[in-house]
């Protein structure tokens, strides 16, 4: 299994962070070890003083394939949810400086939270509105209408380059309000009135 995300898919969260806007899906992985277990806490990491949240919404490819037509893309997934990509800011900051991968900033254990899977019969993929509560307030929203790139687009682009397999989640993309997390923060996901993770920071 793998994670395959999608960077600056929001053209407000590119604008917070004086990115350019992408002309086709920028990528970056996380592997399984990415993964924060159900029901654990998030153990905030020694190695950042600026973990960022990011909340995004998630779909889970159910058959494998490749090379495959955005029109054929929809019959690839049939679950979504919402999740955190945490972000070691500080760090990606620092890597981006160099002109260096920034894969340590994304990519370290229990970095990817990921949701209770919803099933997208009768849902509008391109209308999946979404946000997080942080110690009781919503701190970011987003709605799927607002992709550069659907996840149709998404699966095209990516499928070129790699087999997508059974298990694969696509992280697809946070709008703006991305924030700091503390030790101590309580962070909740919904999708529309759902709730689908609820997270405590250590």
């Amino acid at each position: 299994m793998k994670i395959i995300c999608v960077g600056r898919n929001y053209a407000e969260h590119a604008k917070e962070l004086n990115n350019a806007l992408p002309t086709e899906p920028v990528l970056f992985m996380k592997p399984d070890s990415a993964l924060l277990r159900k029901g654990e806490p998030f153990f905030h990491p020694n190695f950042s003083e600026n973990i960022h949240y990011e909340t995004e919404i998630v779909f889970r490819i159910k058959k494998i394939g490749r090379h495959i037509d955005a029109k054929f893309a929809h019959k690839y997934f049939a679950e979504y949810t919402i999740g955190i990509d945490f972000t070691a800011r500080d760090l990606q900051d620092k890597q981006k400086s160099k002109g260096l991968p920034w894969e340590i900033s994304k990519a370290f254990d229990q970095s990817a939270v990921v949701g209770d899977f919803l099933p997208l019969t009768g849902v509008d993929i391109h209308n999946i509105s979404f946000h997080l509560v942080k110690n009781g307030e919503v701190v970011q929203k987003g709605n799927s209408a607002n992709m550069i790139f659907p996840i149709e687009k998404v699966i095209e682009y990516s499928s070129q380059f790699f087999t997508l397999k059974i298990g694969d989640l696509f992280f697809t993309g946070t709008p703006e309000g991305v924030g700091k997390i503390s030790i101590g923060d309580r962070l909740e996901g919904f999708a529309g009135d759902v709730k689908v993770f609820d997270v405590v920071v250590k």
